[in-house]
């Protein structure tokens, strides 16, 4: 048996249409992060082999699993899957096609018992044999979902497969291979979803906190582009006075919750995180950091005032803290206020050489 076992490929389903509609990096940067999802719900001591682009081939040589055992790691995987997309599309903070789409990636299963070896290249377990050919070639089938369960014959032998959820439900089909004719079994996983739970949606982190400071200023670009400036890292340091770069510290795309070093002219350092974000490019879109030490916050409000003018004005908030809220009156407030009214001064001349992106 040592040259037989399971083939199984967990494929993300939109992948091809994803990267061509939206931004590269974005879609690489949320494709990983479900593999890793995929990777992290394997209770089955699956083996990875490699991945695959938009799919991993994962592998277990002897006996097959019980199909009942292979059903809870598809329904494990298949909701983490979807559990990680409905959380990054309630806390996102780019509006990006990439981001903003990704909600509709959905993930297909293909499972298959037959023969294969394996050969070392360095610290890569590669696969090889027909059986391996197989089980990719039935990624391309004629199944009209893209989000299901497939069981070849290879793996069911002459039994029929299980129901194991009151929603399952079994169909047949066939495919034509290199290798000829393979018939397998598929169910739709859709009705999974209705069994994830659903997330809270996010609320700005200012309940415990007292507004100390407000300005504002006008400007006439379209709202959507001043947002685009305002919510983006890397345009910061063009404007807002005295920072010189912000660095990412998570290592993954924005969103609420995430940390970013933001690294001041005076060469000091401030670690802020994302305390909230509510997109409403039709209404008002506001943007919340909060300093991860003395956690005070800086709120970013965009409102449309007019179909090609938009304001933004910059909030700062302090935690319930009557001392703290003395020592900032009396020493920090006015020094703020004029470095906040000069960012929102600089800020007129970029916002104009913006270019926002199609995908945007």
């Amino acid at each position: 048996m040592d040259n037989r076992g399971l083939l199984f490929i967990p494929d993300i389903s939109g992948f091809t249409r994803f990267v061509n509609e939206i931004e590269i990096e974005h879609s690489r940067h949320i494709i990983q992060q479900l593999l890793e999802v995929v990777i992290k719900a394997n209770e089955t001591g699956l083996e990875v082999s490699e991945i695959e682009g938009d799919a991993i081939l994962f592998y277990k040589f002897g006996e097959p699993l019980k199909l009942e055992a292979l059903y809870n790691q598809v329904e494990k995987m298949f909701c983490a899957f979807h559990r990680h997309l409905i959380i990054y599309d309630n806390r996102k903070i780019c509006q990006c096609k990439a981001c903003v789409s990704a909600a509709n990636l959905s993930l297909k299963v293909i499972s298959h018992y037959g023969e294969f070896t394996s050969y070392n290249v360095q610290h890569f377990n590669k696969l090889i044999g027909k059986d391996v050919i197989i089980a990719h070639q039935l990624l391309k089938n004629n199944i009209p979902q893209h989000e299901y369960w497939l069981v070849t014959t290879g793996l069911l032998g002459d039994k029929e497969p299980g129901e194991f959820a009151q929603w399952m439900r079994w169909n047949t089909s066939n495919q034509e291979t290199e290798s000829g004719k393979i018939s397998f079994h598929y169910t739709q996983l859709s009705p999974l979803k209705d069994e994830i739970p659903s997330d809270a949606l996010p609320k700005l982190e200012l309940s415990d906190k007292v507004k100390m400071l407000s300005v504002f200023r006008d400007y006439e670009i379209d709202v959507k582009t001043l947002c685009y400036t305002v919510v983006h890292f890397d345009l910061r340091h063009l404007w807002f006075s005295g920072i010189r770069e912000i660095t990412e510290v998570d290592h993954f795309l924005p969103e609420i919750g995430t940390r970013q070093r933001h690294v001041l002219k005076n060469g000091k350092t401030v670690i802020k995180y994302i305390g909230g974000f509510i997109y409403d490019p039709e209404a008002t879109t506001t943007f919340c950091e909060t300093d991860e030490m003395n956690k005070r916050s800086t709120c970013f409000v965009v409102e449309k005032t007019r179909e090609h003018s938009s304001r933004l004005t910059l909030e700062v908030y302090l935690p319930q803290h009557n001392l703290k809220q003395t020592f900032f009156r009396l020493f920090e407030k006015k020094k703020m206020e004029q470095q906040l009214l000069q960012s929102l001064q600089r800020l007129d001349k970029i916002v104009k050489e913006i270019v926002v992106p199609l995908e945007f």
